[in-house]
């Protein structure tokens, strides 16, 4: 079998990569970014280098022709061809002019070339190719330069040694690279610190921030405190800010209901328990036959069970969780009409519960729980109509239930009363901000829809509706 040591090794030659910071991976992308840019320029700028040089050679031939020309057919002396030559830096020069061509070499020329350069067809990619040649290629053979001639001629060729050509190419290449890793340091250099100092820094103090604020998001001193920059990270340091504000005042305003919550839970254990005492002995005031106490002792019992209920009412919202529904089907009339005894909660006695529910009618769900939640709709409608004119005529409050569709099972709690504020219904099914009336806690409506949806339907508010209607919607699995 193969060892898996190079397997193993491949994550740990990319560790150092992948635990690069933003200002590490920063500078190799503009590295990177700035040799491409460098590298897209160099090498045209050899090529096209290598073809000023062969071109200047050809100008400087051209003067030459004109010494041919000017021999008109007479043998050009070897000191002067010698000079011409040395000028030019060739072996040979041949002009031509129409069917007449002219030569000028001392030397015997060679039979065969390395190359051929027709400067007047060069593309590019000729002239990269070229001078990748000239650069990598070693040649014992002389390169044969065509150029466009002038002043009467129709062509100037050249037979060069490649050497100085190539000593000449390799000087400029290593001057172009000098200065151009010099420009690149100083190019990479600004553009890192411009961005380390418009982008990465801002970005880390975010990050930082960030990570202090979640050891502590209660603390004032953790909010960030946003620049005055106008750009997007200006605008993450404002919505940063504000997100933190807005979060740390509600945990500060969660973590104060908890404990609130656990001294209320603590008295109301305590405080159920001395009322369920005290409803003991108003019972027994129910067999005293003063006209005063028989009188007093109903209304006196009824109020010790109010409060009672609101005790537990209470200490179950307080709970962790409700119990799991023990669903089962069974019949909603029966379970609704224990509900209108709800309208001795009324302090002046003169709300009226009226259930409007078929004897057929079941639903498959927790009878207790559905009660539970029914009951504190029920309760809060009774106790509203407290708060409301003496004088009103006939306060009623109806239940009223019925099958909408095959599948589901609606029941409508409604009143006649003014309607809910508008304070109440932005927070209507949260625990101590969907109160209805002064004093209130909000309680009912929050244990009301949580049993509700724990037995898997929905509590909503019917708006548009005269008075207050809540409707309860529970599918009914048993038919489903």
């Amino acid at each position: 079998m193969e060892p898996a040591a190079p397997a193993a090794a491949r994550p740990r030659s990319a560790r150092w990569l992948r635990h690069l910071g933003l200002s590490g991976r920063l500078f190799l992308v503009t590295v990177a970014f700035v040799a491409t840019i460098e590298v897209l320029i160099f090498v045209p700028a050899v090529a096209n280098y290598r073809l000023s040089w062969l071109s200047d050679r050809i100008s400087a031939a051209q003067v030459a022709a004109l010494v041919l020309d000017a021999s008109e057919g007479h043998p050009v002396p070897d000191e002067l061809a010698r000079r011409l030559l040395a000028g030019v830096g060739a072996r040979a020069i041949a002009v031509r002019d129409g069917d007449t061509r002219q030569l000028l070499s001392i030397d015997p020329v060679p039979e065969r070339v390395s190359d051929t350069v027709d400067l007047r067809k060069q593309t590019i990619l000729c002239a990269i190719r070229g001078a990748w040649r000239t650069l990598t290629e070693p040649v014992d053979d002389p390169i044969r330069v065509v150029g466009q001639g002038w002043e009467g001629f129709d062509l100037v060729e050249i037979l060069l040694d490649d050497a100085p050509l190539k000593q000449a190419v390799v000087d400029f290449a290593i001057r172009l690279a000098v200065s151009s890793l010099i420009i690149a340091t100083a190019a990479a250099g600004l553009v890192f610190f411009v961005l380390q100092t418009l982008i990465v820094r801002p970005v880390r103090r975010l990050a930082r921030n960030i990570t202090a604020f979640a050891d502590d998001p209660e603390g004032a001193d953790r909010v960030i405190a946003p620049t005055s920059r106008s750009d997007e990270i200006g605008l993450a340091e404002t919505a940063l800010a504000r997100m933190q504000r807005t979060l740390a005042d509600q945990l500060r305003q969660k973590r104060r209901l908890a404990e609130l919550g656990l001294s209320v839970a603590k008295i109301n254990h305590e405080l159920r328990n001395l009322l369920t005492g005290a409803q003991l002995l108003g019972d027994r005031l129910e067999d005293i036959s003063d006209p005063t106490v028989q009188r007093v002792a109903p209304r006196l019992v009824a109020t010790l069970g109010r409060a009672i209920r609101f005790c537990e009412a209470t200490l179950a919202y307080g709970r962790a969780a409700e119990r799991t529904p023990r669903s089962r089907e069974f019949a909603l009339a029966p379970v609704m009409a224990e509900l209108a005894d709800l309208a001795a909660l009324s302090a002046h006695g003169r709300v009226r519960v009226v259930t409007e529910v078929a004897p057929d009618l079941t639903v498959f769900a927790d009878s207790e729980q559905i009660g539970r939640a029914v009951g504190n709709l029920v309760r809060n409608a009774v106790q509203a109509h407290d708060f409301t004119e003496a004088d009103m005529a006939a306060p009623e409050v109806r239940i009223a239930a019925g099958r909408e569709s095959a599948d589901a099972v609606t029941i409508l709690v409604s009143d006649n009363g003014p309607g809910l504020p508008a304070r109440a219904k932005e927070h209507l099914f949260e625990a101590f901000q969907g109160s209805m009336r002064s004093g209130g806690t909000g309680l009912g409506l929050a244990i009301a829809s949580e049993l509700v949806r724990l037995n898997g339907g929905t509590l909503s508010l019917d708006p548009g509706t005269e008075g207050t209607r809540f409707r309860i919607v529970l599918p009914d699995a048993a038919k489903a």
